[in-house]
């Protein structure tokens, strides 16, 4: 609890001492001198007019193409030398058979551990002290 006090403490000085430079400022701004007034600009020159430039005229007529006819042949494929056959693979050899693994003997029997009761089955108790016996 006291660490939030000391944090809501730490907070309200810290504003305090944020408001102390803004009325520092305030009257810093209120103790000088007021502006003066900004300087108009000269007007600016006018553009001169441009002359305006005139488009070439459209062809009327296309010009011809060439006629489907008139293309050379294409040259034909040159033949290419065949490759040399491959030898074919050698076939895989026979693996020799494996001999076969003994089987593993069996685990022996661990020993079982006793039980530790978790509970107690009766509760001890102490005797009661001497009861007084008044005459």
């Amino acid at each position: 609890m006291a660490s939030s006090n000391c944090f809501v403490l730490s907070i309200f000085m810290a504003l305090s001492l944020l408001n102390i430079n803004v009325g520092l400022a305030a009257r810093h701004l209120l103790q000088m001198p007021p502006s003066l007034p900004g300087v108009t600009l000269p007007p600016l020159p006018s553009i001169p007019n441009l002359p305006q430039p005139t488009l070439p005229t459209l062809p009327t007529t296309q010009p011809s193409l060439p006629k489907p006819g008139a293309l050379p042949p294409l040259p034909s494929r040159p033949t290419l030398p065949t490759l040399p056959s491959i030898p074919p693979l050698p076939s895989m050899p026979t693996m020799p058979t494996m001999p076969s693994i003994p089987p593993l003997p069996s685990m022996p029997t661990l020993p079982t551990m006793p039980s530790i009761p978790t509970t107690p089955t009766t509760i001890p108790f102490f005797s009661p002290p001497p009861s007084k016996t008044s005459p």
